[in-house]
């Protein structure tokens, strides 16, 4: 029994090494110009470029979201299905020797609900906040970029063997072409990994994995980005269609589809200035 055990984990162990590895093969470089630039769009995105939305609730939602990429922030007590990321990014400004307001290190969300946050909008700690983000959004950015470094090992652990092969070649696919690299780093902040089992609608997730694994061309270029924004789109539509109907999601698709548009066209602004 022990040895079946020990044997288990060695082979468990042995199966995460050549999933780095492989993972690993080929590299995602991104210079800091071009972090910069998906950062700027991810800011578009989310803010439409207005400093007061670096810190904003919106409504129907659970918690707040902060910063060019909206990273999510619950109240204390509080846990929700979708991954909190914006503790994730004080974790990262921490390592890289930033300055983090007392208040706002190692602690939860202090306002409890939307209304709470609204009414607290233009204090001297939201103003606070807010000056904060400002001044940091080229770490963010590079945060944006880190997360999507570490998005595809674990999308391959967590993919079944027979897809393995699949997301990882589509994922070097879309990032090998133009405008490729914003529109993974975009849709892996927007909407996940796809690898928690908390952000699943009746069992099916919608996230960057789900997206890669339903896409089969072989060439990179702007029909890569093409292909991989119609996937993106038949993921949400699934996931509104599986959502509870208390949570209204139909009024969010919209929106998301116009955001979604973005990635071809940014694939050939980039494709036509190469």
């Amino acid at each position: 029994m022990k040895f079946s055990q020990t044997s288990g984990f060695l082979l468990l162990l042995l199966w995460s090494l050549l999933c780095l590895m492989w993972a690993c093969a080929e590299k995602i470089q991104l210079s800091g110009e071009e972090l910069q630039e998906i950062g700027l769009r991810v800011f578009e995105n989310e803010c439409g470029g207005s400093e007061s939305c670096l810190t904003w609730w919106n409504a129907g939602e659970d918690f707040a979201s902060l910063g060019i990429g909206h990273f999510i922030w619950y109240p204390a007590g509080r846990e929700g299905p979708f991954e909190e990321g914006f503790p994730r990014l004080i974790a990262f400004m921490k390592r890289c020797g930033v300055h983090i307001p007392v208040w706002v290190e190692d602690q939860a969300c202090p306002w409890s609900d939307r209304d709470a946050f609204m009414e607290d909008f233009d204090s001297e700690k939201m103003q606070e906040l807010r000056l904060f983000l400002s001044g940091t959004k080229d770490l963010q950015a590079e945060f944006l970029g880190k997360r999507l470094e570490e998005a595809l090992p674990g999308m391959l652990a967590a993919a079944d063997r027979d897809k393995r092969s699949r997301v990882r070649s589509q994922f070097y696919r879309v990032a090998g072409s133009p405008g490729g690299m914003y529109a993974l780093v975009d849709y892996v902040n927007f909407k996940g990994e796809g690898t928690s089992p908390t952000e699943r609608y009746q069992g099916q997730g919608w996230g960057l994995l789900q997206v890669l694994e339903q896409m089969d061309g072989p060439d990179r270029g702007i029909e890569a980005v093409e292909e991989f924004s119609r996937s993106a789109k038949t993921m949400l539509r699934i996931r509104v269609k599986n959502s509870p109907n208390d949570r209204g999601e139909e009024r969010w698709l919209p929106g998301w589809e116009k955001r979604i548009d973005t990635y071809p066209a940014a694939a050939r602004q980039a494709g036509s200035s190469a």
